[in-house]
């Protein structure tokens, strides 16, 4: 008789062909997609030369997105695109993406229906997690693994121990999916999932939109875990139809599988979350903020850049005005979350409230581009990090919130709530 089974463990014994798997089991396992971008690319690349081979194992399962510097921001950025787009010319790579048709890749894989329940996923960065919002188990790994996956179609994986989130009660006004995540990283720490997977479930999951869902799980690897999943229902698929051609996979946990841990939260006492400077688990409610003067905010990324973030500031944004002693960033994930923007007008909302609109870009986040923070300066940002040094200069101090507490603030110049504003 088969063990009872974590939804992580079904996904791997599954892709692996094995009727059952076990955590600390080594497996190897066939990959749908690997993913890299212009950082890391280019290192893979290098490995797979290095290893004298001159085909990849599958042109349409490797995925090439040039978003961590786009535009390109100097020479050294444009020499990595142009080492990137060679090989996918060389290789013919079907998944390239570059300038006009290109989006932060985290937002714009599942936009693309190239990610669907039951696959697979590794990717050389690590919010590749974000896609176990779909029931996909998708993880980060280095460059190294990444090319031996272009090389051989396959990976191996250590199975992970599960822990399962349980949340339940009514969500208080202003609280969102991103709100969750921070909460329960302030919980738990930002090791308090090391090598893990997270399995987020109850009642307040089923009723968040994917949007939500694609920011917890994305922020899964800030608590160290391996993968942040949630199990396939109606939203999901009707998602995942709207946006693919391929069939679904759906895994559920068993109902007697065994956890670590089982952690429960009552969402009803949950307040706005900001994490303060330096790690993403140094969390305050709201309301124990206090006064935080800020020079800049950031509403976009991996994390929150989705149409329904953007509908969030807007509305909040709307009839207002930037503080004139902040500069306020507003960064579409994609170029269809972008002309979406435009068609439901907020983007001239941005504009008349004085922020900056830029294009589809990771930009601000990993201290790229289009928003660096010199010495002294504050964001708060919707961002997944705030480590030291993040945004730019070591002496500039990261805050990180929703969309929602990120534009009251870009009004009022300060951390601030929209129930501030009347909202």
């Amino acid at each position: 008789m088969k063990r009872p089974m974590t939804l992580a463990e079904k996904l791997l014994a599954a892709k692996a062909g094995l009727p059952e798997v076990e955590p600390g089991q080594l497996i190897d396992c066939p990959v749908d997609l690997a993913l890299a971008n212009d950082i890391t690319a280019p290192i893979a690349i290098k490995i797979f030369r290095e290893a004298g081979f001159s085909k990849v194992f599958d042109r349409n399962k490797i995925i090439l997105v040039m978003d961590h510097f786009t535009p390109n921001k100097d020479i050294q950025s444009a020499e990595q695109v142009r080492l990137c787009r060679e090989f996918a010319r060389e290789q013919g790579i079907v998944h390239y993406y570059e300038g006009g048709n290109c989006g932060i890749e985290h937002v714009l894989l599942p936009e693309k229906g190239l990610v669907v329940p039951g696959d697979v996923v590794i990717g050389a960065d690590s919010h590749t997690c974000t896609y176990g919002a779909l029931g996909t188990f998708a993880t980060g790994m280095g460059s190294t693994d990444v090319a031996a996956a272009w090389i051989t179609g396959r990976t191996w994986f250590r199975v992970p121990e599960s822990i399962k989130f349980v949340y339940r009660g009514e969500l208080k006004p202003w609280v969102t999916g991103k709100d969750l995540i921070l909460y329960t990283i302030g919980d738990i720490g930002v090791d308090g999932a090391l090598y893990k997977a997270m399995e987020f479930t109850g009642e307040v999951i089923k009723r968040l939109s994917m949007a939500e869902r694609f920011t917890m799980s994305n922020m899964a690897i800030e608590a160290g875990a391996k993968v942040g999943l949630i199990a396939p229902d109606k939203k999901t698929l009707s998602y995942v139809r709207k946006h693919s051609h391929r069939e679904p996979v759906v895994f559920k946990a068993d109902r007697k599988a065994k956890y670590l841990d089982v952690i429960e939260y009552d969402c009803s006492k949950i307040e706005p979350q900001v994490a303060f400077p330096h790690l993403p688990s140094n969390t305050k409610p709201i309301s124990e903020v206090g006064h935080i003067d800020i020079d800049q905010v950031v509403i976009g990324s991996c994390t929150n850049g989705r149409i329904e973030d953007l509908a969030v500031a807007a509305k909040i944004l709307a009839g207002r005005q930037v503080n004139p002693n902040v500069r306020a960033i507003i960064i579409p994930g994609s170029p269809k979350v972008y002309r979406e923007a435009l068609r439901k007008k907020y983007i001239d909302i941005f504009v008349e409230a004085g922020a900056i609109v830029s294009p589809p870009t990771c930009g601000p986040c990993l201290g790229g581009h289009m928003g660096i923070l010199a010495k002294g300066e504050k964001a708060i940002s919707t961002t997944n990090r705030n480590f030291l040094g993040r945004m730019g200069h070591p002496e500039s101090e990261v805050y990180l919130a929703s969309p929602a507490v990120a534009a009251a603030s870009a009004v009022l110049g300060r951390i601030a709530s929209p129930e501030e504003l009347g909202l």
